[in-house]
């Protein structure tokens, strides 16, 4: 077990079997309560393990975990076997060899297995129990080549992983068929390698010349479209900017000019001050009349008197010299 884990599985016919105990025949019971250390339980599982997948590790886990002490052999059939009696394989033997040795669970790999488990395998290989799936496998000319084991009651069934499988992998692989076929001739292979003829080489590579086409339209309006929703966050932005200036604008305006504002105070202040410029300073109580009655003010003595006009040029001479005489007793 410790070598599985740091190293590929052995094969089994580069080494002698590692059971030194004596390998008397168990039950399913006896097994499912333990064994001794020096002697594990050997289960044997076999299959054509074409592209391996995780349904086939599934299995083998659970083949591996079947009983507390166990010793997981795999056995794996031959290209001419399983091409002679199911059909043509996508991996061939090797690589399906070297799949199993990686598995974490495998401890053994039997490599060009039987179809049919005869007494002899089972003997030579000290083998315990065969674990599979239940569905009865019919090939060869047998209704279920594991029959005559589980007559011997050395069977344990296994279960199967829903929705995945070898045909399964095949099925998607000729449905896109042309995908991948594209997507090879893209990475370097050639028609001959992909027994693609002329014509479709030609097609799958218009195809990828199209498709690449529509990647880069894709790229740009993506571009276009990142680019677009950027101005528009700095149009909002800028908007937004706009909008509290022109309220802080508005707010100064009505400030300096709004019913209350200071250019109204200020306007106020300076016509005041011209209305008081304009206007003529009216003379103090407190000023001398240089001795002329306070009643009435003292007319120039070069305004005639309107108000008792002569009544003759005797009388305005008369007059004259009055004011004359006035003017020289001033004097």
């Amino acid at each position: 077990p410790f070598q599985t884990l740091t190293a590929p599985a052995p094969f089994a016919d580069e080494r002698s079997c590692q059971c030194q105990a004596p390998h008397e025949k168990l039950t399913i019971a006896q097994a499912r309560l333990g064994t001794p250390a020096d002697r594990p339980v050997r289960v044997y599982a076999d299959g054509i393990f074409d592209l391996f997948h995780s349904g086939h590790a599934r299995a083998l886990m659970q083949a591996k975990t079947l009983f507390p002490n166990s010793y997981l052999l795999v056995g794996v059939c031959s290209d001419d076997l399983t091409h002679k009696l199911k059909g043509f394989t996508v991996m061939n033997e090797t690589e399906r060899y070297e799949a199993l040795r990686h598995c974490r669970y495998v401890d053994e790999v039997i490599r060009d297995a039987p179809w049919t488990l005869t007494p002899e395998f089972l003997e030579k290989h000290k083998i315990d129990f065969v674990a599979h799936d239940d569905i009865p496998y019919s090939s060869a000319g047998s209704d279920d080549v594991y029959k005559h084991i589980k007559e011997a009651g050395m069977f344990v069934p296994t279960q199967r992983t829903e929705g995945i499988s070898t045909s399964d992998i095949i099925t998607r692989i000729v449905r896109d068929y042309d995908v991948y076929a594209r997507r090879n001739l893209q990475r370097g292979y050639t028609a001959k390698e992909l027994n693609v003829s002329f014509i479709n080489e030609k097609k799958y590579r218009f195809q990828n010349q199209v498709d690449k086409m529509k990647e880069k339209v894709k790229n740009v309006e993506e571009k276009s479209k990142e680019f677009v929703y950027k101005v528009e966050e700095k149009s909002h932005d800028l908007i937004q900017k706009w909008e509290e200036k022109s309220r802080e604008f508005i707010g100064n305006f009505l400030e300096l000019f709004g019913p209350d504002g200071a250019w109204k105070q200020m306007f106020q202040e300076r016509s005041g001050r011209m209305l008081q410029a304009f206007s003529p300073r009216q003379s103090p109580n407190s000023s001398p009349t240089r001795g002329r009655s306070p009643s009435r003010s003292p007319s120039p003595p070069w305004v005639v008197n309107k108000a008792s006009p002569p009544s003759s040029p005797k009388a305005a001479s008369a007059s004259v010299s009055s004011m004359s005489e006035g003017d020289e007793d001033e004097k």
